[in-house]
């Protein structure tokens, strides 16, 4: 029978006053019982209008189908079929604004819950997992990936389950890319990224760490060790600034350095000497994910107040709904249509922020609705620390050791197509192509290029 319900089943949480003190998982998850009574709400559309909004491509209602029967290790095995990361993409991926957002069940009611169904049966699978190394038979042919984060991880999984052999180069100490340092551990457990990793690692794929590519090795010396390709995804850590007064103060911080220190080292672990300021006030400038990321590590280490200072209005910010509405209920503070021009020091450190009032005017080239200045509006907000969390943009690196490797004027990897760079069997994907932008997108990314890769050395 059908459950024709026109709500998506409720994910139990932590509450609020106790999970803004912790970095435990804010989501509990699906038991099995909720899993099967949401997975009951999908109506198998043949169309499948769902799979048109994954990146990935994952066919979503054979593996809610197999679900529904109780067949949790058919159902993991579909899903993970097309999606190299399903435990991570159930937790992060914007789902509202991609496969549950074709779902027929949303037009009448609320879609299906496809990302809570996605992270329930992954987690069942982890659990499940054999780990024994698959039986792939090697092709004889030699890839490499830069940089260990979703694009990489996916497009060097895709590959080595083609028997191609693949090393992974990451620059850090630890894989998974701004999966391990960017997103807090109250939204992606660390274990989880580990996870998947390690079954990455059952299909033969090689990790590398502690490896610039840029410095320690380049591109042409990679193809010079017998690599045949190789596909860039080093992501986009470059870290944006405003370029206002104050910026070089003690307790101004970029979002990227901020959630490294929170997530990579560990400041949220007494165990872990990590050097963070001890806040009271913090001002986060910015509106999507990151911003609310860092804002919500702020409180969790202990901030009594912490601000989110973004210039546009709610309906404009970036993020999640599901982010922003979990930081509100954290006690973080919206000061929306407000905008920051200058951080107040004293004695060299920060005191405050000057501010000024916004109101939103005509829609710019994007369509978003410019902000412009409310004058006599300027006030100071006092705080002792401001993170800058207004984008990032693609480390230049690689560009500038590889000439061959074109890049815009913002330092993203120019593509001509089917993600293939200007540098003949050198492909790149991700944010290191995009800028800044989601995890799904930078698989679907890596997926495309791990098939390029593959004609292109076949063909070769």
């Amino acid at each position: 029978m059908p459950n024709m319900s026109p709500t998506k089943t409720p994910m139990p949480h932590q509450p609020a006053d106790v999970r803004n003190k912790n970095f435990s998982e804010v989501s509990l998850g699906y038991t099995e019982e909720m899993a099967l009574n949401e997975a009951a709400r999908c109506l198998g559309c043949k169309h499948r209008p769902c799979v048109a909004g994954c990146p990935v491509g994952v066919p979503i209602p054979e593996f809610i189908t197999q679900l529904k029967v109780g067949n949790i290790k058919e159902s993991g095995e579909i899903l993970s079929s097309t999606n190299r990361l399903p435990a991570v993409c159930g937790r992060v991926c914007p789902q509202e604004a991609q496969c549950e957002k074709y779902c027929v069940r949303g037009i009448k009611g609320e879609p299906v819950a496809i990302g809570r169904l996605e992270r329930f049966v992954a987690d069942q699978m982890l659990k499940m997992e054999n780990q024994t190394s698959q039986n792939i038979n090697p092709n004889g042919h030699k890839v490499a990936v830069v940089g260990s984060g979703p694009a990489g991880l996916t497009c060097a999984g895709e590959l080595a389950a083609k028997g191609y052999a693949v090393t992974v180069f990451e620059a850090l100490h630890i894989p998974g890319g701004v999966l391990s340092y960017g997103i807090p551990e109250f939204r992606l457990p660390k274990a989880i990224v580990a996870k998947e990793v390690e079954n990455l690692k059952m299909l033969g794929v090689e990790l590398r760490l502690n490896t610039v590519i840029g410095r320690t090795v380049d591109v042409d010396e990679l193809f010079e060790r017998g690599f045949e390709a190789v596909f860039i995804g080093s992501g986009a850590g470059l870290p944006t600034f405003m370029n206002i007064p104050g910026e070089e103060l003690i307790g101004v911080y970029s979002a990227n350095e901020y959630l490294t220190r929170v997530n990579l080292m560990k400041a949220y672990d007494a165990a872990y000497d990590t050097p963070i300021r001890k806040s009271e006030r913090v001002a986060v400038v910015g509106g999507g994910n990151v911003a609310m990321d860092a804002a919500r590590c702020a409180k969790r280490l202990g901030a009594e107040e912490v601000s989110i200072i973004y210039r546009r209005g709610r309906e404009e910010m970036p993020a999640r709904q599901e982010e922003i509405l979990h930081a509100e209920e954290e006690g973080i503070v919206m000061r929306l249509l407000t905008n920051p021009n200058a951080i107040l020091a004293d004695k060299g450190e920060v005191s405050g922020i000057s501010c000024v009032e916004m109101e939103l005017g005509e829609p710019d080239k994007s369509g978003r609705r410019s902000p412009v200045v409310k004058v006599g509006s300027d006030f100071v907000l006092p705080v002792d620390t401001v993170i800058m969390a207004i984008g990032t943009s693609p480390n230049p690196l690689i560009g500038s050791t590889t000439p061959a490797i074109q890049v815009d004027s913002k330092g993203r990897i120019i593509v001509t197509g089917r993600m293939a760079s200007t540098m003949t069997g050198v492909y790149a994907g991700g944010d290191a192509v995009t800028g800044a932008a989601t995890v799904i997108l930078a698989m679907g990314a890596g997926k495309e290029a791990a098939a390029s890769i593959d004609k292109f050395i076949k063909n070769t």
